[in-house]
């Protein structure tokens, strides 16, 4: 019988689909629907239409089932695509996004040139940029096409160029640079096996030793080699070749206003990483510019976070450190009529820097002659104007098309008291102006950031060349976006502060300390990091992923115990009540060196409530009235032969089960996890609180509105689970041997790292590496749990040699990490 035809496909045909674009248009029941929609409501489109602007509409369709549109605000794109002005998809999107936020009355100039109605550039003009972005970036051959693609695409100006005109002018260039691509070589063929025995060599190359690692391809592996960065004067770079040996020397600049999160991850991964990777230093230099947002416990905290991901700066610095150097450069810079002072309110300067008109104009204070704007620069240090009556501003190239060459302002009044250097300052440099100078007197060799910053680089250049300073080279990557959470600092203040979450590092944020606390191990962070790899693409991923990343981590790394969420009481009936055996199991069937667990095996046990339900069936294989069921390393099977129900609720109590013998010769079919309670030996251990965290966000994009988009239930709190008894001596080794290593570690680092500028500078401690959140283990079928920083052992904190045993007073509490894979077991 032959399948109905979809009335759709035909009436999305007859306005202009193809047949196969129709059929994809109608696979989705929302999105076609609306097609329809929009069909029966257009006579025109109704009529029919060319195939392209058909092509739009469908697209359309498919945005508005993911966005709240008015009908005015749909007519409107729908008007823009029938009269030629929405050409391509992507203009249709960023349509649908900026309506969304901006609905109607609709401001017709600034949507052009959000959407970019109107936009023309020639393939002669796009060949121009590609040849610019070649001057400006290492590329050493046709091996980096595709990411000289992306670097290009990600040019402000070519937003809505054609994508094949970009490759098409890419491909030109490469070819007039390095001249054809050569095609790949065949392989030799492979000398004949020698079957004789041979010893093994240790110049033979295993498959990991020679597969590339992240710091050796991509991205990172086509950086310039130090010194290779082009100087304004030869002396510059010999200088700073003396200074660094030829070696990498790198960077991680965080602002100390707020705590990392996981896109700070990566950053770390990329600085750290690529000079430790080449026997270099890497330098944790803290951005402290702005005393009106920055803190002591944001300085201690992204210590903290750095050594705890694995890394050790070699030295740690401020820009602080530099303030004295930064206003002696500001004064040079005055001096060669690169700078001026501005008295312009912060709206006139947005509207002098083209933010209203996309052009700049020059300022009214931009000539004023040299002696004056240093007299006022005087004044300013000296406290003669308050915040906002008085700016440096640079005095760059308004002619330029990128606006980070308008004049950018290098110098502010505040009068907020800096934490290091007190009231000395009344002004302060900003990033501009700061971030390329410190660059350059800490001799970076490579001074890598994210993507947002490619247009900065011109000011960055301009800057040290203006000054004829050593210039470091600046290059940019894709930064890490995790969807389903935010990670603004303003919008996360506003969760804590409001009290939608419990502080910032509540584990259902995503913030470096909050995954810490969740059980996260450092370790997982890295891996997952260095498997997206390092390209000028951004990594927009699911937490699915980045979860499904930690769990293969965990898999073969953490002991494995019997756990139940849900108590229920099994009574054995055929043992005496005194009856008890003792059972010694692997902490991982795996991983021998983890070590055994010794517990005991009794009369009462406690299965989970889910391992048993009154309706037996075929595909059911877990406990039920009569059935028979294995229990995960217990030396025999039991058979369930009645049960005791609440008489209130008829909720099933207890179970009264048989434990079988030798004799019993069928297998069991399945197998559960079970605790045993026997009061000599502190079994079962109980949790006071198991915490489940769920997804804070409905939407793996969370917007401006997003406190309406907080789930209901994002926190689970079980109060009844209970655990093997080998869990408490598992937890003591654990933090033993973690307080252990931290010690050897700290030990080593402080003394391998470049001496403290102060006694105001954070230092390196064992105490930093070390939490609850070390113990970390699989509750068998259940998930992976980590001890929470609310938990109290009073015998984690005893010697070593001390027994470990719950105290009266004691109080534990464990974070789900995430949870297990699919479990074909648990579903049946």
């Amino acid at each position: 019988m032959s399948k109905p035809v979809d009335p759709n496909i035909e009436l999305f045909k007859s306005i202009g689909l193809s047949q196969a674009k129709a059929a994809e248009a109608a696979k989705s029941p929302k999105s076609a629907t609306i097609l329809k929609e929009i069909i029966e409501g257009n006579a025109k489109i109704a009529a029919g239409v060319e195939e392209k602007q058909a092509g739009l509409i469908a697209s359309l369709s498919v945005s508005l089932a993911k966005a709240d549109l008015g009908a005015p605000e749909r007519d409107y794109v729908i008007n823009k695509i029938l009269n030629g002005d929405l050409k391509t998809v992507d203009q249709v999107n960023a349509a649908v996004k900026y309506l969304q936020a901006n609905p109607s009355p609709v401001n017709d100039a600034e949507f052009d040139k959000e959407c970019g109605v109107g936009f023309s550039i020639t393939p002669e003009q796009i060949f121009e940029h590609v040849k610019s972005y070649l001057a400006s970036n290492t590329v050493t051959g046709w091996a980096n096409l595709g990411a000289v693609i992306t670097g290009v695409k990600a040019n402000p100006d070519l937003r809505w160029a054609a994508p094949v005109e970009i490759k098409n002018a890419v491909e030109k260039a490469f070819l007039e640079t390095f001249g054809p691509k050569q095609a790949a070589q065949p392989k030799a063929k492979e000398p004949k096996k020698d079957t004789k025995p041979k010893a093994q060599s240790s110049e033979a190359a295993t498959p990991a030793q020679s597969r590339k690692t992240v710091f050796e391809e991509g991205f990172l592996g086509n950086l310039h080699k130090p010194g290779g960065n082009p100087q304004i004067h030869p002396h510059l770079r010999e200088a700073h070749l003396a200074a660094t040996g030829g070696n990498v020397w790198t960077r991680f600049p965080p602002e100390p206003n707020g705590y990392l999160h996981i896109g700070h991850s990566k950053a770390i991964f990329v600085n750290f990483g690529y000079a430790a990777h080449h026997n270099g230093k890497c330098y944790l230099r803290y951005d402290d510019t702005n005393p009106e947002k920055e803190e002591a416990r944001y300085f201690e905290s992204i210590l903290e976070m750095v050594r705890w991901l694995g890394y050790e700066p070699w030295k740690i610095t401020y820009s602080s450190d530099y303030f004295d150097q930064l206003y002696e450069l500001a004064v040079e810079l005055i001096k060669r009529d690169k700078a001026y002072i501005c008295h312009c309110t912060q709206e006139e300067i947005k509207v002098d820097r083209g933010e209203k008109r996309g052009q700049p104009r020059p300022c009214i204070h931009r000539d004023r002659p040299i002696e004056e704007s240093l007299t006022e620069f005087e004044g300013m240090k000296n406290g003669k104007y308050k915040p906002k009556e008085a700016f440096l501003r640079m005095k760059q190239d308004l002619t330029d098309g990128n606006p980070q060459m308008w004049d950018l302002t290098a110098y502010r009044v505040l009068e907020t008291p800096h934490h290091r250097t007190g009231s000395k300052w009344r002004i302060y440099p900003t990033y501009d102006f700061t971030h390329c100078l410190v660059d350059s007197f800490e001799n970076i060799s490579h001074s890598l950031c994210t993507t947002e910053f490619i247009a900065s680089r011109q000011s960055y250049d301009w800057l040290c060349d203006v000054l004829e300073v050593y210039k470091p080279r600046q290059s940019e990557y894709g930064r890490l976006n995790l969807e389903g959470t935010i990670m603004s600092k303003r919008k996360i203040l506003t969760l804590v502060e409001e009290g939608y979450v419990n502080g910032w590092d509540d584990p259902r944020l995503y913030t470096l300390i909050a995954l810490r606390r969740r059980g996260i191990p450092p370790g997982a962070i890295i891996s997952f990091v260095s498997t997206l790899g390092v390209s000028t693409a951004p990594s927009n991923i699911e937490i699915a992923r980045f979860e499904q990343s930690v769990r293969q981590y965990l898999e073969n790394s953490v002991p494995r115990l019997l756990m139940v969420l849900k108590p229920l009481k099994v009574t054995l009936e055929n043992v005496p009540d005194d009856y008890v055996t003792f059972v010694e199991k692997p902490l991982h069937p795996k991983i021998p060196e983890l070590g055994t667990a010794t517990i005991p095996f009794s009369k009462v046990l406690y299965i989970d409530a889910d391992d048993f339900r009154l309706e037996d069936s075929k595909d059911y294989f877990r406990l039920a009235p009569g059935k028979t069921v294995g229990l995960f390393q217990a030396p025999y099977p039991i058979t369930c032969t009645s049960y005791k129900t609440d008489p209130e609720t008829g909720a099933v109590t207890e179970l009264i089960c048989k434990l079988e013998n030798e004799g019993q010769l069928k297998k069991p079919k399945a197998f559960i996890q079970w605790v045993a309670e026997h009061a000599p030996s502190g079994s079962p251990v109980r949790i006071d609180e198991t915490r489940i965290f769920h997804r804070l966000f409905k939407s793996d994009k969370p917007g401006s509105d997003f406190k309406n988009d907080i789930a209901p239930d994002s926190l689970e709190v079980v109060r009844t689970a209970m655990i093997e008894v080998g869990f408490l001596p598992l937890a003591k080794k654990m933090l033993d041997d973690a307080r252990k290593e931290a010690k050897q570690r700290t030990e080593k680092a402080n003394k391998e790292s470049a001496p403290a500028a102060d006694d105001d500078t954070p230092h390196a401690t064992a105490e930093q590496l070390v939490g609850n959140e070390c113990v970390r283990f699989q509750g068998l079928r259940v998930a992976y749990f980590a001890l929470d920083k609310d938990a109290r052992l009073e015998c984690l904190n005893t010697a070593p040699e001390v027994k470990a045993e719950r105290k009266q007073g004691d109080y534990i509490v464990l974070n789900r990490i995430v949870s297990l894979k699919e479990d074909s077991g648990k579903s049946s």
